[in-house]
């Protein structure tokens, strides 16, 4: 079981998903609740229903929690007071996203430390390791990126600067969990959350020299935009391939073939499936033995209910 830690994008709060967050006085319950989980050998529906409960919900769903903290007076956080053109999920509908303010620069420290504690957290939780998110937009990969980067300090301008946070992060939750326990994802070229780079090649050569030093496990590399066309801009994946020395892990719109193909030709160690999973809770056997894949239902991505979550049957079952 493998955690997922991130700060949410520049429409959420800045605890998001594996941060366990204790200023809902929830933090040792949620913890519970998942080593609960964990000695069943599954996380169960009510388990996953109490975490959810106390950690605000991934990306799109996190914004309900900035709309919270905006009622006590704040705003999400963000590198810059830029506002995202795009929307979230909220309330059962999609709205238009929150204006940020730009991160005070003491007010840093306590990011990486939101990390290093959310994995402790995920630790004690009995999770195995964790996963850094810094792709699709979230916050440090809008620090990393000069689109929505505008900062004039230590942590904006240059590439070395605007990679800072996403590297110092990074040596925190390897110093907390061990690099061999570590991970981290990333999506040079992605569009999520309307993030944009002038020159991704050598920012992201530069990030990933940074994390092979730091001897991280592997990096989770989305390849294209995140859910759409995998050749949306030039860029070199293999080239951050040479330069990790950890695993390589491919991930974006990868079926059977491209991943035979990709894994023949040495171009990654591993291949990430997303969709797949949605629709086929048997994609691993399926893929195995050839067997078709079942499409999921677009329209039920949101539901909030078993229906395109759970309810998808093994290829057994529909026999």
């Amino acid at each position: 079981q493998l955690a997922l830690v991130g700060s949410a994008s520049a429409q959420t709060a800045n605890n998001d998903v594996a941060i366990l967050n204790s200023a809902l006085g929830a933090e040792q319950q949620a913890i519970a609740a998942y080593q609960l989980g964990a000695e069943s050998g599954l996380l169960q529906k009510p388990v996953l229903d109490l975490a959810v409960q106390f950690q605000g919900h991934h990306k799109q769903h996190a914004d309900a929690l900035a709309k919270a903290v905006q009622k006590l007076g704040g705003k999400p956080v963000a590198p810059s007071a830029i506002r995202a053109n795009t929307k979230t999920f909220v309330g059962g509908a999609f709205t238009e996203v929150s204006e940020p303010r730009a991160l005070e620069l003491n007010e840093i420290p306590g990011i990486i430390d939101d990390f290093r504690r959310a994995t402790a957290n995920a630790l004690a939780a009995g999770f195995d390791g964790v996963e850094i998110h810094g792709a699709n937009g979230y916050l440090l990969d809008q620090f990393a990126k000069d689109g929505t980067n505008k900062r004039t300090d230590a942590y904006g301008g240059a590439i070395e600067n605007r990679a800072r946070l996403m590297l110092e992060v990074a040596e925190a939750v390897a110093q907390e969990a061990g690099a061999e326990r570590t991970g981290i994802r990333i999506s040079p070229v992605t569009p999520a959350n309307d993030v944009s780079d002038s020159n991704p090649q050598p920012l992201f050569d530069h990030i990933v020299d940074g994390l092979s030093a730091l001897k991280l496990v592997y990096i989770h590399v989305i390849e294209g935009a995140t859910g759409g066309p995998r050749d949306n801009a030039p860029f070199d994946y293999g080239s951050l391939r040479k330069r990790f020395a950890g695993a390589y892990i491919a991930n974006n719109g990868y079926g059977r073939a491209l991943a035979e193909t990709a894994l023949a030709k040495g171009a990654a160690d591993l291949i990430a499936f997303g969709h797949g999973f949605i629709a086929n809770p048997d994609l691993v056997e399926r893929l195995k033995t050839g067997a078709p894949l079942a499409t999921f239902n677009q329209e039920t991505l949101y539901g909030g209910g078993a229906e395109g979550y759970t309810n998808y049957p093994t290829i057994a079952a529909a026999a």
